[in-house]
């Protein structure tokens, strides 16, 4: 697949990292609040600038307490942009004006080796461009005023000498197609998913559950890029299944997934996340496979509100935990509704499937995580992690070398867990973490 360019912005925290981000993507995607510290999720975005494009990463992160921790936290920031990114904006807050911790991220980027951006926002008005010259101290060269907040100062001058630096974006040379699985219950509206995508009748629709007997795959391209989609038939609960055709076409819909790329699960609006959607979802995680949640038949969803969509996110989320990493889309295959950006949700969850992690930020980011949240301890014996590296990919796999296996509890995995996907983003791929003990040396 091929890799589009990277811009990371940086900060301390409250500059307005996440505003700023959603003012370049153009949608409100971010988690935006008072509170520092409240970007959690996605890190990653689509920009498109004069016909560029390249990836955004808004490094916001949990921030902790002490000032010694807020650059510990900081630093692993700049750290993983400087590793990730091709440009880095370096956003300042221009009513605060000019702190000891800008001082300190600037003195680690000048260290850097990748162009930077020094980016004073909150300057709404062009009068108010004057609050920007303290910020000439940093030493970055020409700093570029923004409203992140109203827009009312243009952000187009610098996004115009962002992009003079970027790499080239190039697709590789014989990408190969990306395989799509379309999963679930039956009668979910799977074959009118594929359908829509086809623009043709290709596959046969019914209201009686199970017509789709065998996994069909058809071949489909999308904005220049290469799909081989493949329908699956419906999957149902092993005590409804009987022997004959049924049973087999249970286990080709089993087969479709384990020999995919990407998963596009598709559970039913009026039905919700039901125990079998959670049991299909646990069978593609057990995959490894990248996965992109389908909310089908919206459109007939009555009385929606504009927090709909919401609350209906909160309770998937609630409802399969083990599916929190999985982005969700409401569509309609009747009635084609949001079925465009499907292929964009599967080009970023399969590039988060082949993402590789440099060993020295891997550890960096586990040696920030193990000093906010030290490991735990049994009998006066406490977890330590040695060190770690990436195995594998699809899905990511990380193996950590410890002291004692059997301290390394399931509630620590998780946040080892979490603070991968705080860092890299793994959106819509599950991640593997294997333990390994390793007795430290006595010498």
């Amino acid at each position: 697949m091929s890799k589009k360019p990277v811009v990371a912005v940086v900060g301390r925290p409250n500059v307005g990292k996440s505003t700023f981000v959603n003012r370049l993507v153009g949608a409100r995607e971010s988690i935006v609040d008072d509170m520092p510290g409240v970007t959690r999720d996605r890190l990653y975005f689509d920009v498109e600038w004069s016909d560029v494009s390249f990836t955004v990463i808004d490094t916001g992160g949990i921030i902790p307490g002490t000032e010694d921790e807020i650059m510990l936290s900081i630093s692993s920031q700049v750290e993983i942009a400087s590793e990730q990114a091709d440009a880095i904006i370096f956003l300042v807050d221009g009513k605060e004006g000019l702190t000891t911790v800008d001082e300190d991220i600037a003195n680690m980027l000048r260290k850097i080796k990748k162009p930077v951006f020094l980016t004073v926002n909150k300057i709404d008005t062009a009068d108010k461009t004057g609050l920007i010259n303290e910020f000439y101290a940093l030493g970055l060269k020409e700093p570029y005023p923004v409203s992140a907040m109203h827009g009312t100062v243009d952000v187009g001058d610098l996004l115009d000498e962002v992009i003079k630096v970027l790499p080239e974006h190039k697709e590789e040379e014989a990408q190969k197609p990306i395989k799509i699985a379309v999963a679930g219950r039956p009668n979910v509206g799977k074959s009118s998913l594929i359908n829509a995508f086809l623009g043709e009748q290709r596959v046969i629709v019914s209201e009686i559950s199970g017509t789709t007997r065998d996994a069909i795959n058809t071949e489909l391209v999308v904005n220049g890029a290469e799909y081989i989609l493949i329908d699956t038939a419906g999957i149902r609960k092993k005590s409804k299944v009987g022997y004959g055709v049924e049973m087999f076409s249970v286990d080709r819909a089993v087969r479709a997934v384990r020999n995919s790329d990407v998963v596009l699960m598709m559970i039913d609006a009026k039905d919700g996340m039901t125990d079998q959607d959670k049991k299909i979802g646990a069978t593609i995680i057990d995959a490894g496979k990248a996965i992109v949640l389908l909310v089908n038949k919206w459109d007939l969803m009555e009385n929606k509100k504009s927090n709909t969509v919401n609350e209906f996110t909160k309770k998937i989320r609630h409802d399969a935990p083990h599916l929190s990493f999985a982005p969700i889309l409401f569509i309609s295959a009747k009635t084609g509704q949001r079925v465009n950006k499907i292929f964009r949700s599967v080009q970023e969850v399969r590039e988060f499937s082949t993402k590789e992690i440099a060993t020295s930020l891997l550890n960096r980011v586990i040696s920030e995580a193990t000093a906010l949240n030290p490991p735990p301890s049994r009998k006066g014996k406490r977890l330590k992690i040695y060190y770690s590296t990436q195995a594998g990919i699809i899905p990511p796999t990380f193996i950590l070398f410890v002291n004692d296996k059997k301290l390394f509890m399931t509630s620590y995995e998780r946040y080892i867990e979490n603070k991968l996907r705080e860092a890299f983003g793994f959106f819509g791929t599950p991640i593997r973490i294997i333990i390994r003990e390793k007795k430290q040396s006595s010498g």
